[in-house]
């Protein structure tokens, strides 16, 4: 069996711009773009925050791309799901589909998804008028009457940006209190456009059949049932890394994130390193991704030169 020189798992703006990195550095990686390629990308219509393209483009779009760029270069795809990594000896083992392969080193770009709150209507709209990053859509809601479920930062943090668009911001609390920092929570409750609704939980989402109309909605303490009229849902209950696959092979932290050595990608495995959300749960954008892909290309060439 060959071995690879790096092998990369992932498709999203940090494995393609660690593909096109290894590839022009003569790398000829090797990249497993799984089932469900291109990332959290795939599921946002509008990019219009990416550098470089002044007029937007649609997530897809971008994703198409990136993986253009990639392959020019080189980078050979496979459109498999890795269901198995040996990191114990080197070189490493991955396994994807019914295959073994085998790799000098690996970069984990497997990213992260939005928690989702799994109701009716949630996914059918998802992309028009239902969101899980405030910062990608938030200003495709302005003068709109909006919601944020959630009650902890992210919620807190996605609703008092969301004020700079939306005409008024509605906070839908499972419980009667929050979870955020203090903080968080004094700097949402000072905000004029911002309101809470406590004890309520969002039972679907209904729409006219092309956007978002408004929320099915129960309250916990009444008993009630009622619709809530909005133009906009935004969903901040957390992100959850896919890291599912790297659990007791490398150090995660409480999250389940990829621990990786301040100023580096490298993780805890000598040879093995991590760029993207799977690695970052702090900034979360395509293009903090992209450049975290190019640091992970970077730091596998220079650790394989080192080796020889």
């Amino acid at each position: 069996m060959s071995v690879e020189n790096v092998i990369i798992i992932g498709s999203g703006p940090a494995g393609h711009t660690a593909a096109l990195y290894a590839a022009r550095a003569e790398l000829k990686p090797l990249m497993f773009e799984g089932l469900v390629p291109g990332g959290q990308l795939m599921l946002t219509t509008e990019v219009e925050n990416y550098p470089g393209f002044p007029k937007g483009l649609l997530g897809p779009e971008l994703m198409a791309l990136f993986k253009e760029q990639s392959l020019r270069f080189g980078t050979r795809v496979e459109s498999e799901d890795v269901t198995d990594v040996d990191f114990t000896s080197h070189p490493f083992t991955v396994k994807a589909g019914e295959k073994t392969y085998q790799a000098k080193a690996v970069i984990v770009s497997t990213g992260a998804s939005a928690t989702w709150l799994g109701v009716p209507g949630e996914k059918e709209y998802g992309g028009r008028g239902v969101s899980a990053c405030a910062t990608c859509d938030g200003f495709f809601f302005k003068g709109k009457d909006i919601a944020v479920v959630g009650g902890g930062d992210s919620a807190m943090e996605e609703a008092t940006f969301l004020t700079k668009f939306a005409n008024s911001v509605t906070v839908l609390v499972r419980k009667d209190t929050l979870r955020a920092s203090k903080i968080m929570q004094e700097r949402a409750q000072k905000n004029a456009k911002i309101e809470f609704m406590w004890n309520t939980e969002v039972k679907e989402v209904v729409g006219d059949g092309q956007k978002i109309t408004g929320l099915r909605i129960w309250n916990s303490k009444t008993n009630e049932e009622s619709v809530f009229a909005t133009e906009g849902l935004f969903i901040a209950i957390g992100h959850k890394p896919n890291t599912k696959l790297f659990e007791g092979k490398l150090e995660l932290d409480q999250k389940g994130y990829i621990v990786t050595k301040p100023g580096s990608t490298a993780t805890s495995v000598e040879g093995v390193f991590a760029g993207g959300d799977v690695a970052d749960h702090k900034y979360r954008q395509a293009v903090t991704a992209a450049g975290t892909g190019c640091m992970a290309a970077l730091d596998a060439e220079r650790w394989l030169s080192s080796r020889e």
